[in-house]
C-alpha cells in the first residue's frame, strides 16, 4: 500500500511539472499564456534608449521645439572695480578709459581716504635713543612699529586709529601699563581718492580693457562688493 502511494505521488508530480512547462499542450493541458505578443510589438526599442546628462536636450527634440536657430547668448557680465586711486592716477586713467571703453561702460567714483591717528613716541634724538625706547617697550610687552609718515621718523607708532578720540583712549590705556611720554598725532590727513568701476564686463568688453589695465599699473581689478 505504501509503495502504491509513493508511486502515485511521483506520477502526480511528473504530471504537474509537464503541465507547468507546457509539455502537455498538444493534448490541451497547459496553463494560460500570460504574455501578450501584441503588446511586445508596440514596445519602444529599449536598445535605442539614450541616457543624457541633466539639462541636455537631444538634437531631434531641440529641432522640433525650435526649428529656427536662436541667436547665441552673450556670456554673463561681471562688475569689477579698482583699488583707490589718487587724483593724479585718476586723471591719467580717465583719459585712457575715455579713449578705450564705450560710453557708459565705466565710471570714476569719488572714494576719499579718511585720515588716521597714531599713539606716537618720538622724534628721538638719534638711533641710540630709539633703540633704548624699543627695549623698554619690549620689556612691558607693548607692540610698536615704525610710522608710515616719514616726517615722524625716527619715532614709534603704538597703534593706528580711525579717529582722534579712539587714539586718545588707547593712549590712556597705555599709560596704565607704564607708557608715560606717548602722545596722539595725525599720521595722515584725509585725502581725495577715486575708484574705477566697470559695472558690466563681458566677453565683448574684455579686449578693450588692455589699455586700462596698463594704466592701472599694479592696481588689479576685483569683483564689486
Amino acid at each position: 500500500m505504501l509503495r502504491l502511494l509513493v508511486l502515485l505521488l511521483l506520477l502526480a508530480n511528473a504530471a504537474y511539472y509537464g503541465w507547468t512547462q507546457g509539455l502537455l499542450r498538444p493534448w490541451g493541458w497547459a496553463p494560460e499564456e500570460p504574455s501578450e505578443p501584441e503588446r511586445l510589438a508596440q514596445q519602444i526599442r529599449p536598445e535605442a534608449l539614450q541616457i543624457l546628462p541633466p539639462g541636455t536636450v537631444p538634437a531631434h527634440a531641440e529641432a522640433a521645439a525650435a526649428p529656427e536657430a536662436a541667436p547665441a547668448a552673450l556670456g554673463a557680465s561681471l562688475c569689477l572695480h579698482s583699488a583707490v586711486l589718487d587724483p593724479a592716477q585718476a586723471e591719467r586713467l580717465r583719459a585712457v578709459a575715455a579713449a578705450s571703453l564705450p560710453s557708459g561702460s565705466w565710471s570714476l567714483e569719488a572714494t576719499p581716504l579718511p585720515g588716521h591717528w597714531i599713539v606716537y613716541m618720538g622724534r628721538f634724538a638719534d638711533t641710540e635713543a630709539l633703540e633704548k625706547k624699543r627695549s623698554e617697550l619690549r620689556a612691558i610687552k607693548v607692540p610698536f612699529e615704525r610710522p608710515h609718515n616719514p616726517a615722524l621718523e625716527p619715532g614709534l607708532s603704538l597703534g593706528r586709529f580711525a579717529s582722534e578720540d579712539a587714539a586718545q583712549r588707547a593712549r590712556t590705556a597705555l599709560g596704565s601699563r607704564g607708557v608715560r611720554t606717548a602722545r596722539v598725532v595725525q599720521e595722515r590727513a584725509a585725502v581725495p581718492g577715486f575708484t574705477l568701476r566697470l559695472p558690466a564686463v563681458n566677453d565683448a568688453l574684455l579686449p578693450a580693457l588692455d589699455p586700462v589695465l596698463a594704466a592701472l599699473e599694479n592696481k588689479e581689478l576685483r569683483p564689486c562688493p
